[in-house]
């Protein structure tokens, strides 16, 4: 079976599509759901491009139970 690719994308990949890709990984290990689905993150422009993510996310996420673990890189089309 062909896996669901989910792509969350926002201006500099280092807040909201890293906490929005953990957020989505999060839930899909909950429901045992590795196996169906590739989740990633991206961003509009690439100034932030090989950053890890905001350390202000990455508290807030873990506060959560969430782990924000990508690094920034570009939508390229």
């Amino acid at each position: 079976m062909k896996k669901i690719s989910v792509l969350f994308v926002c201006l500099g990949n280092i807040c909201r599509s890293p906490a929005a890709e953990a957020v989505m990984n999060g839930i899909i290990k909950k429901n045992k759901l590795d196996d169906k689905f590739i989740i990633d993150s991206a961003g509009t422009a690439g100034h932030h491009e090989g950053e890890e993510s905001d350390p202000r996310t990455v508290v807030h996420a873990q506060k959560r139970g969430y782990q924000v673990t990508s690094i920034s890189r570009p939508f390229l089309s």
